[in-house]
């Protein structure tokens, strides 16, 4: 199995048991070893008090895309870290893309950076994030 194979099937396995990404309307557009892009659409429940989204499904749609590129390698990683910097308004009907990208990787640490934007390009918050590799993998492998 090479690393794009691998990518696909750790997704596959984690999206089956993803309870809240798929809750919330998630759909993975791609993945790769080290990357993920996610997508959302806002919808009304989603938005506050000034009719904007809630910054917390932004997070989460970024958390998201995050977890699916910390992961494409097939060992179990967790985030130990994340900060967000909101840079302009999402509304209700928005199609918002998170597309993950693997920085570094230094022994059982990563670094992430994860760029939100909506279906005209514009770019909506930027994200990083930091991951810690725990015991375990998704799939066993056969030898």
């Amino acid at each position: 199995m090479n690393q794009q194979e691998l990518a696909e099937a750790v997704a596959a396995s984690m999206w089956e048991e993803d309870e809240a990404t798929r809750a919330l309307g998630m759909k993975l557009e791609s993945i790769a070893p080290g990357r993920a892009v996610i997508s959302m659409k806002i919808l009304d429940r989603m938005t506050n008090g000034h009719k904007t989204c809630h910054g917390g499904y932004i997070f989460t749609l970024a958390d998201s895309a995050f977890a699916f590129a910390c992961n494409s390698h097939n060992q179990r990683v967790v985030a130990f870290q994340c900060s967000i910097t909101y840079l302009a308004p999402a509304f209700e009907d928005d199609v918002l893309t998170a597309t993950a990208n693997e920085v570094t990787v230094q022994g059982r640490s990563g670094i992430y950076d994860i760029h939100v934007s909506n279906q005209d390009g514009t770019r909506i918050a930027e994200f990083r994030g930091n991951s810690r590799t725990i015991k375990g993998t998704h799939i066993e492998l056969s030898t």
